[in-house]
C-alpha cells in the first residue's frame, strides 16, 4: 500500500484565529507538527494542504511541501481536494493544532488497514481514556462510543454515554482526531451532502456514520495537546 499523510491547515480558526502560527520554542505549531509528522519515517509522502498562503509560506520556508486549496467545511474535504490527484491508497490525516503526535499510534492506524482483509473499513481513527470529570464534560473533547468490535457508534461533544444507573461503572473515550482513510472512501466522502448531525455537533466523521460507513477506533495511550485555545497553547509551551 502506499501511504501518505496530509496535514490540513486553516489560519482563521474559529476558536483561536491563527493558532498554527502561534510559536513552540522555536518554531511554529504547524512546522512543528510537519517536521514530527515526517520525522516518523512511515509515510510515502506528507504534506500540508491550506488555503493560506501564510501557512503554505511557512511550510515551503521551512523546507516543506505544501498545496494550496480552496476554501473547505471540513479539512476532510480540503484533503479531498489535495490527493483526489495523487497516486495512493491510505491517506492519514494529522491535524495541524496535534505538533506532539507520535510514531506508535501511527502506525496503530495503519495496522487497521493492513489487517482489513476484506476492506470493509473505511475510516481509522483513535480514542484515549477519559478520567477527569472536568475533561470528560468539556465540549472542546469530542467523545465517541463504540460497539465491542470497536466500530463507532456515534461521536458527540456532550458526555455520551449519560451516566443514568450509578452503580454502573462506565469508561468515557476522548476521539482523537487523527484519520486513516481508504482514498476513495475520503472521495466519496467529500461529494456527500452535510446532513443535520453533523452540522449541529461540528464533528465531521459523523458524516461517515451517517451515509452508513464503517470507521474503526483504535486505543491509545499517546498523551499529547491539541491546540484548540490559548491555553492549550501555554500547556503545550510547557510540554515543549
Amino acid at each position: 500500500m502506499k501511504i501518505i499523510a496530509v496535514i490540513p491547515a486553516r489560519y482563521e480558526a474559529s476558536r483561536f484565529p491563527a493558532k498554527l502560527m502561534q510559536m513552540l520554542g522555536d518554531k511554529t505549531v504547524i512546522t512543528t507538527t510537519y517536521q514530527n509528522v515526517s520525522q516518523t519515517g512511515l509515510f510515502d509522502e506528507v504534506f500540508v494542504a491550506t488555503d493560506s498562503e501564510i501557512i503554505f509560506g511557512e511550510i515551503v520556508k521551512n523546507g516543506g511541501k505544501a498545496v494550496m486549496t480552496g476554501q473547505h467545511e471540513t479539512g476532510s474535504d480540503r484533503i479531498a481536494e489535495a490527493v483526489q490527484n495523487i497516486d495512493c491508497d491510505i491517506v492519514i490525516n494529522v491535524q495541524g493544532d496535534e505538533p506532539f503526535l507520535k510514531l506508535e499510534p501511527l502506525k496503530q492506524l495503519i495496522n487497521v488497514f493492513k489487517e482489513d482483509d476484506n476492506q470493509e473499513i473505511s475510516l481509522a481513527s483513535l480514542k484515549i481514556k477519559l478520567t477527569e470529570k472536568e475533561e470528560i464534560e468539556n465540549p472542546n473533547n469530542v467523545k465517541v462510543i463504540t460497539d465491542n468490535n470497536g466500530f463507532a457508534l456515534y461521536f458527540s461533544r456532550s458526555v455520551v454515554p449519560f451516566h443514568r444507573e450509578v452503580s454502573y461503572d462506565i469508561s468515557y473515550f476522548k476521539h482523537i482526531g487523527v484519520y486513516a482513510f481508504r482514498k476513495h472512501a475520503l472521495l466519496q466522502f467529500s461529494k456527500l451532502e452535510m446532513k443535520p448531525l453533523e452540522i449541529s455537533e461540528k464533528i465531521e466523521c459523523i458524516r461517515y456514520l451517517e451515509y452508513g460507513m464503517k470507521i474503526k477506533l483504535v486505543e491509545t495511550n499517546f498523551i499529547g495537546v491539541g491546540i484548540d485555545t490559548p491555553e492549550d497553547l501555554e500547556k503545550a509551551r510547557k510540554l515543549i
